[in-house]
């Protein structure tokens, strides 16, 4: 039997009919994939490596390449998830020199990652994980960035100081994650995800236009 090169990874011979080789890269994506269906159904603490191996067919010691442990392989997806919505995030932001724009396409792009059924807000925070400081330290490592891009770009526009723009920056994200929040647990088929950023919006577009410009955009 060919051993496994660097760049590819094999199943064992005991698969049978399933043993394939893969780069190792769609390797790791796949078994991302799949786990990250058994954590959001199972839980973090319930959920097993064995399991997890079975349901990605591939073998434990193919499993344990890629990922040494299974807080490394939840972290993983953890950091995935996190890219995705600070690209978001960026996009929203960048999308428009009109700040009640931004504010609204800001707040859409985080229900928008609230409600994505395979997001990382659903694996954190529908998981029984945030006890684990790896994780909690990710969740508010990413809040606090989300809350640094908006100051930077109310810092920039108004004038106000560092410190003022990173406390309405963070009320910002604040009112975000905990108003989606709210709308997912209530039942989000009773109100459109469009119509609920929306209206978090209008609030929040309420209180930071009563900070003048200092410079009119271009």
């Amino acid at each position: 039997m060919t051993s496994a090169t660097p760049e590819t990874d094999e199943h064992d011979a005991g698969l049978g009919a399933r043993a394939t080789r893969m780069p190792r890269e769609q390797r790791r994506e796949q078994v991302m994939s799949v786990a990250r269906g058994v954590f959001m159904d199972r839980g973090y603490h319930a959920a097993g490596m064995d399991e997890i191996a079975v349901a990605a067919g591939v073998s434990k010691p193919v499993l344990y390449q890629h990922f040494p442990s299974k807080l490394e392989l939840y972290l993983a997806l953890l950091d995935g998830g996190i890219e995705e919505l600070l690209s978001a995030s960026d996009t929203a932001l960048a999308s428009t020199t009109d700040n009640k724009e931004r504010v609204r396409a800001t707040m859409r792009a985080y229900f928008s990652f609230v409600a994505d059924r395979n997001s990382a807000f659903r694996l954190v925070f529908e998981s029984d994980v945030m006890n684990e400081s790896a994780v909690r330290e990710r969740v508010d490592r990413v809040h606090e960035a989300i809350a640094a891009k908006i100051a930077d770009v109310i810092s920039t526009d108004t004038g106000l100081s560092n410190d003022q723009a990173m406390l309405l920056g963070s009320g910002l994200q604040g009112l975000a994650q905990v108003a989606a929040t709210r709308w997912l647990i209530a039942d989000p088929t009773n109100m459109a995800l469009e119509e609920a950023a929306d209206l978090v919006s209008a609030l929040a577009w309420r209180g930071i236009r009563s900070f003048p410009l200092s410079h009119p955009p271009e």
